[in-house]
């Protein structure tokens, strides 16, 4: 009998037990519910939420974009082409192939105009008259061009006359005030008459008759300042002696790279300034 009440009692008191926490779960409100009161009920610490950041202010769309210069692109040089003959005695042929009669031979070093290319051959002037040059023994060389497409047209019709033989005192194509001479040919010139020619066909400009009226047009600079399409004055070996104007002996156009356009002793050509030359030097004149 006494196990058996053990047992009854302690049925009793689980029971108990389970309603007692039934009711605190469910917030029962007879007497065991109320046994933990909310004054005593434990505060659990709450976590701390993170502030959320504030986002970036969105640029006004009335607002002008900030424009972010960009550099410069690099100038575009115009330059032309030139033919350098790399041997003597290169020949000049009329046509593009040896099969074509021979007008003539080219210097070496020396230079002549680019008009073109035909089935491995460069065409270019000789004698006013358009002659071709193999490809073989010449290479290209590219000089800046002048600002000034008028210097450009004096250039070009100097580059007709490669090889036309120097004669001194040649008959100028007009007096220095533009009356037209008797007798000027296109198969002879002298230094200042193949300037003056070039001057009036190329840019409608008159030039006086000699090195030594010439040298007092236009305006006068340095040789550091020296252009393409400048004068330059030269004393030689007959005149280097003499004072004042009467030094001057020779003109050529400079073209740029140390090369002048000139004629002087045998023939027209473009070469470079030799050191004998630079040592004749007296001084450039800009006439466009």
């Amino acid at each position: 009998m006494k196990v058996k009440n053990i047992a009854a009692v302690i049925a009793a008191i689980g029971v108990s037990v389970t309603l007692a926490g039934c009711s605190a779960a469910n917030g029962g409100n007879n007497g065991a519910g109320d046994s933990g009161g909310a004054d005593n009920e434990i505060q659990l610490p709450q976590p701390e939420i993170p502030e959320t950041p504030e986002a970036p202010e969105t640029p006004d769309s009335d607002k002008p974009a900030v424009s972010v210069p960009q550099p410069e692109p690099p100038p575009v040089k115009n330059t032309v082409s030139y033919i350098s003959v790399k041997a003597d005695g290169v020949n000049l042929r009329a046509g593009a192939g040896t099969g074509f009669r021979t007008m003539g031979t080219a210097e070496k070093s020396t230079l002549y105009a680019l008009l073109g290319e035909e089935n491995g051959w460069y065409k270019t002037y000789y004698k006013n008259s358009t002659v071709y040059l193999s490809k073989k023994y010449c290479v290209l060389l590219d000089m800046e061009k002048s600002g000034d497409d008028m210097v450009e047209a004096v250039i070009a019709e100097g580059t007709k006359f490669m090889g036309v033989p120097y004669v001194y005192g040649a008959v100028r194509l007009h007096d220095g005030k533009g009356n037209l001479l008797k007798g000027f040919s296109l198969n002879a010139f002298d230094c200042s008459s193949l300037m003056q020619y070039m001057f009036y066909k190329g840019a409608d400009k008159l030039l006086q008759v000699t090195t030594r009226t010439q040298v007092k047009q236009g305006t006068t600079v340095s040789k550091s300042k020296l252009k393409r399409g400048d004068l330059m004055f030269f004393t030689n070996a007959s005149r280097k002696n003499n004072t004042g104007i009467e030094r001057i002996g020779h003109v050529a156009m400079y073209l740029g790279d140390n090369y002048i356009l000139h004629t002087a002793s045998d023939y027209a050509k473009i070469e470079q300034i030799s050191s004998t030359r630079w040592s004749y030097y007296i001084q450039s004149q800009r006439m466009i």
